[in-house]
């Protein structure tokens, strides 16, 4: 099954900007397509892979940042874009 997310990520923390940059940063490296925006980030692949790279990714930003709200839009389906 092919998901699709948006995933926003709210650091608790005066300097935001580079918790949320690595969080990208690790989404790339996971080899899921990752597209990154302005309010939130997009993330496409196979449900067990998509939901496995969330896990790690959030656990990771919580372990090295501290609190963080998280934001998730999840649907079955392909919404990249054309």
């Amino acid at each position: 099954m092919f998901l699709s997310v948006q995933l926003s990520c709210y650091p608790l923390k005066d300097d935001y900007k580079q918790p949320i940059w690595d969080l990208i940063a690790r989404l790339e490296d996971s080899g899921l397509q990752v597209v990154a925006g302005r309010m939130g980030t997009e993330i496409f692949g196979e449900y067990d892979e998509v939901m496995a790279v969330l896990s790690d990714t959030m656990k990771w930003s919580f372990e090295t940042y501290g609190k963080s709200v998280f934001v998730a839009k999840i649907m079955e389906g392909d919404r990249r874009p054309k």
